[in-house]
This record gives C-alpha cells, structure tokens and sequence, in this order.
C-alpha cells in the first residue's frame, strides 16, 4: 500500500506560531489560552498538563497571570479588558488576520460600512466584528447577502481568511447591487486556498483518503466535503486511534490535514498506518512523534528553511525545529529593488546561518547576510578568476573612490574606475546598482573593481554594431548627452551624434535647452554619417510634424482662405495661413488698381480673405490672390470706416472729414 501525504497539509504559519509560543513558554505564573489555541484535543491536553487552559471569561484573569491570544485574533474590546487588569499578553494572532483587523479598523474609522463573509460563530469573525464596535455585517452566503436592504453607503468588504474563494467572489458580486459603492479586499490566506486545492487534486487519486483534524475545524471541515466528493472513502479523523481498518484493495491512500493539525499528530497517524501496512500496530507516544518533527541545530550552521510570514522588524523562518526562525528584516532593505510582497512569499527557501539557538523568547536567530557573504565571496573569486562581470550596489562614497556591496562582500571602485569619463562629484552613484570587472582581489579586505572596463568594453561593441547597420533615414533611440548653442549631442550607444539646431523642431529655435534637456530619452533620425570621420548627423524633427505635412489635403487651387499679414517686400506681401505655412501675395495680386508698395493697402497683422492660385508642395510656395476675393482700392482703404457718414442723412461733420481725407490722399500722390 502507497501512502501519499498532501505537500500543503497541517499548521499554517499562523496557528504554528501559536501552539510553538504556549509549548515553548517558560513563565512563573498561571498562563491561559483566550478560547481553545487549537481545534485538536490531543494538543489541548498536553497543553492541559502544562497548565495551561482555555478561558473565554475575564473575570477569571488576576493580576500577574499570562494570556495567550490564539491565531483567530480578538476583538479591541477584550485588548483594553486585559491591558486593564495588568495581565502579560502574548499576541500569536495570524499576521494576516492581524491584516484584516488593521483594515477594518480604519474603514470603520472612515464611516465605511463593514461587511464580513464568513461564519457568524467563527472566533475569528467575531474577533474581526470587534474592530469596528460590532456593527459589522456578517453573511455566509449569497442568500445573506441578497438578504441585505440597499444602501447609499460605501461598503468595504472582508472575509474570514479560511473562507472558500470562489464563494467569496460569488457575495461580492450580489453585494455590488446593495451598495453605491463596494471596496472588496483580498483578505483570505493563500495557504488555505493551496491545502484546498492539493487536496482536491490528490483526492481524485487515491483509493482511500484520511483527513486529520478537529471535528470542529471548519477549514478541515471544507478538506472533508471536497475529498469526499471524489473519493468515496473519505475519513475525517482527529488522531491516530480513529484510524478505519483498510480494505485489502486499497492500493493507495492519500493525507491531508487542517491547518489546526499539528505536525506531530499527522506523524504519529503516517506511523500508525505504516505499522498496520507491516502487520503490528502500535501507538507511538505522543512527545516521541512530537521530537521527531525536530531538526538539531547548530550555532554557525547554515541551513535551509521556508518563509512563513514577516513583519516590520522579522522574517519568520520555518527551520524543521522546536521553534521558528527569526531573520531581521533589516538584512532585506540593502537591496534597492527589494519587494517584500515579491521577495518573502510564503514557502519560499531560503539560507541562513545560525547564529543563537535561543534569543531568550525560543526563537532561533538567523542571519541571511552572513551566508550572503559567504557566498558572495566564492561568486567574487569565480568572477575574478574567470574575469566575468557581476551587478553591485555603491553603498559609500570615500575619499579617492566609492565602496560597493555583493552580497556582503565589500569591494573598492577607484574614482578613475567609475565611468569611462571623468567625474567631479560620485554622490549621485550612491545606492546606484553598476556592473563591474573584479581587477585586483589579495584578500576579503582588499577587492577592487573597475566600471570603466566594462563599459568601455560595452561602447566598442555596440559602436561597431552602429556603424556595421546605419542608414540614412534610419530612427535611432538614444539619450541626450549635453547642449550646446548649436544643438544637441545625442549618445546612440557607444555612439554620439549631433542634432544641429535647425533639426529640433520646425518652428525657428533660438536655444536648444527650450526643446531637450540632458538626460532625455529621444527618438532621431539619421540624415547623414561619415564613417572613416565617425560623424554622424541626426534630426529631431518629425515628419508629422512638418506644418507643410500632407498640406496638399488641407488646401486645394480655387479655395478662399483667411490669413494674417506676417510682412511686406517691395514684391508682395507674405500671409500666414496657419502656423508654420505661408503664403505670397504677389503686389499684382493685391489690388485692380496699380499700386507702388504693399503698404498702401495693407499693415502687418491684418486678416484677409484670399484665393489659393497655386500649390507646390515640393518647393513648399503658395500663391495667392486678393483681388480675386475682393481686389483692394488705395482711396477705399485709406477712408477710415468709423468716421464715413450715412448717405441717407449726410451731416456738417462727415462733409468736413470728407474733405479732410481728400487733402491727405493728395498729399500722399504728390
């Protein structure tokens, strides 16, 4: 008969900190549990010969005594009652549970409406309720939730963290009918979704399944229904005695267990069936299932072990030991790209050396960095050795250089090694991540390395691929390397160019720092290169741009158009038509009249109708026509129209003017 065992099975993180914190604790005093620690008897006994009981009543609690707050979490209410009688409280809530109550305690602080799913009965719940004074909404279920009367407020939605997910979505969902406005947050533990599936998975493969828990686990309660809906020979078991005698066609029999079930229970039943397999059954005693779970430590030691949670100040370490292992998270933040959501997922491995057994409180402190460092030296001669780059982080700047960090290993970047040009001030390199070459290595304490080779290594190679590729017309991206007067120079990589400031843009540029700054990444385009001289020149300008642009779809021979006189030559005058295009009225054009100059009809900034005679797109000229719209008369134009008298009713005044603009147009004749 093959046994096979569910990888995701048996404590969470949560409930592991918790039963760990009672089973390790040494105190002088009566200690309790705040509700039962653990949905398993067998746990609670033993915790029952430590002395340790479960309370759910305050009035029992003297000055002096030790409670423990289990992985479910309490309400605020019961923190202030037990801060009030000056009791020692060990808080082994669940971070994520801690999670929710940070949550909803700030919503509910807000004015937002709380809405739980979950089991109304679950202490975890009823925890949760506590942090927005009871006035939360609890449903199960979609019927719950239907069962709601509409509302105008936010609603911000939570659930138990053992809670099915696809049940959760289902309520969100009716929920988004009820409220004006619903903030649904993901509040239910991965762990539990991964045990659920696996035991699912491994369910549909075995002949006979074993799920170990507490009959009154609701997470291993939902293990039980999802197994028996694939094997029909499903047993909900709480130790190791409940074991079902096996029918000799079971062939394989898989396990799983709740998140209550403690690792030395799913043993001591793994042992139990083994010693039914072989023909003898024995019981195993409890504390000898219980030691065998241990690993031995040693300080110095370097070991292997899964994140299981973190806060702001640790890493939570499950080692294989009696107790966790604690990293401090400050060995994480060196890293300048270091994600905690990314970098600390539960059930990732990690290294460590040990550095205490015991910090005191039963943790085993571990150090991250000193393995780091350990490691990172080998990587530091391989690299030296075999003279391959490897990705620093500059962590100082000191006199005559700057001090990058590998790993915990300390190497020394010269000033003249920093770049491949010189640089006055290194303090904008600092927590900047660079490439290096490792150049000299005589010992831990005196590592250099060089940036300059790596990057002038880097420029030859992509400088000889520009050359081997480049075209006229051909867009490159580079970065703006610095202004001058007359343009920018652009660094294509490996490569400069130089974008002359007539081909920053199509309007006139008079400094070239009002287009780019340095630093700016830019798109060119290359107009001319000459490769023996390694000149290359590049235009910013896009065609798009360009106002004359597919101009011929704007304007068409024959169409009147308004423009603004822009200035007069003794030949015509130029019209702007819209910015950037012009247009030229030829003194011909202006008037059926012949004129001297364009002044005497016309001023500059005027708006005039117009006739487009020609287009010609290539030499970028349009020819226009005044006179074909409404030909210009220099006696007309120079009558003011504001002082011109009504004809119907003709006053001593308008006579006088009359006479008056006569006088000064014979003036302008002689």
């Amino acid at each position: 008969m093959e046994i096979k065992r569910a990888k995701y099975s048996g404590f969470c993180f949560g409930v592991d900190k918790a039963v760990k914190t009672a089973f390790e604790l040494d105190y002088d005093g009566k200690v309790y549990t705040w509700g039962e620690l653990i949905h398993n008897q067998k746990v609670i006994d033993e915790l029952g010969k430590k002395g340790i009981k479960a309370i759910d009543d305050i009035g029992i609690l003297k000055e002096g005594d030790c409670v423990i707050i289990r992985a479910h979490g309490i309400g605020k209410k019961i923190y202030e009652d037990l801060n009030s009688l000056n009791v020692t409280i060990l808080d082994a809530t669940c971070p994520y549970v801690k999670r929710i109550h940070e949550i909803v305690k700030k919503e509910h602080e807000d004015g937002n409406q709380i809405i739980i799913a979950g089991n109304p009965e679950h202490p975890e719940v009823i925890g949760i309720n506590g942090w927005c004074e009871g006035k939360a909404l609890i449903v199960a279920d979609e019927k719950d939730a239907e069962a709601l009367p509409a509302s105008d407020k936010k609603a911000v939605v939570v659930a138990q963290t053992t809670f099915k997910r696809a049940k959760y979505e289902d309520i969100c969902e009716v929920l988004k009918k009820k409220f004006a406005f619903v903030i649904k947050f993901d509040t239910i533990c991965n762990a539990t979704v991964q045990r659920q599936s696996e035991a699912e998975s491994l369910s549909r493969e075995v002949d006979l399944m074993i799920v170990i828990g507490g009959k009154n686990s609701s997470n291993t309660q939902k293990l039980y229904e999802i197994c028996k809906e694939n094997c029909s020979q499903t047993y909900l078991i709480e130790n190791a005695d409940e074991l079902p005698p096996f029918d000799k066609n079971v062939r394989r029999v898989g396990i799983t267990a709740g998140a209550s079930t403690p690792e030395m229970v799913i043993k001591e039943v793994f042992f139990h069936m083994e010693d039914m397999m072989n023909g003898h059954e024995g019981e195993m005693d409890f504390s000898k299932a219980l030691e065998m779970t241990f690993t031995e430590l040693r300080t110095n030691e370097i070991i292997k072990g899964k994140i299981i949670g973190y806060n702001n100040n640790d890493v939570f370490v499950d080692i294989g030991y009696k107790a966790d292992g604690l990293i401090p998270m400050e060995e994480f933040l060196d890293d300048p790209d270091f994600d905690p959501e990314r970098d600390l997922k539960d059930g990732k491995e990690i290294e460590a050396l040990v550095v205490k057994i015991n910090d005191g409180e039963g943790n085993v402190v571990l150090s991250k960095k000193k393995v780091d460092s350990i490691r990172g030296f080998e990587m530091v001669k391989e690299a030296f050795k075999n003279n391959t780059p490897i990705e620093v982080v500059i962590k100082e700047i000191v006199k005559g250089g700057a001090v990058a960090d590998f790993k915990g290993v300390r190497i020394f970047i010269p000033a003249s090694q920093i770049s491949d040009r010189y640089v006055k001030d290194l303090e904008p390199y600092k927590d900047k991540k660079v490439k290096l070459l490792i150049t000299e290595m005589a010992n831990k304490r005196r590592i250099v390395g060089s940036c300059r080779a790596i990057i002038e290594k880097e420029k030859a190679q992509k400088a000889e691929e520009f050359w081997n590729g480049v075209e006229d017309g051909k867009e490159y991206t580079g970065t703006v390397k610095s202004l001058t007067k007359f343009g920018a120079f652009v660094d294509l990589g490996g490569v400069d160019g130089l974008v002359h400031v007539s081909e920053l843009s199509w309007k006139k540029v008079d400094d070239p720092s009002s287009i780019l700054s340095v630093g700016d990444v830019v798109t060119v385009r290359v107009t001319s290169f000459d490769k023996e001289k390694k000149k290359i020149s590049l235009s910013y300008r896009k065609m798009e741009d360009n106002p004359w642009y597919n101009i011929e779809n704007r304007y068409t021979v024959g169409d009147v158009v308004t423009g603004t006189v822009l200035r007069m030559v003794p030949f015509g005058v130029f019209v702007e038509l819209e910015e950037g295009v012009e247009g030229l009225v030829h003194i011909s054009q202006i008037s059926n009249v012949r004129i001297g100059r364009p002044e005497e009809v016309l001023t500059v900034g005027q708006k005039i109708e117009m006739k487009i005679m020609d287009i010609n797109v290539d030499l970028k000229k349009i020819s226009l026509s005044i006179k074909e719209v409404n030909p210009l008369d220099p006696e007309q134009e120079e009558k003011p129209a504001e002082v011109e008298a009504s004809q119907d009713e003709p006053t001593e005044h308008a006579e006088e003017m009359t006479n008056t603009i006569g006088d000064i147009i014979n003036e302008k004749k002689d």
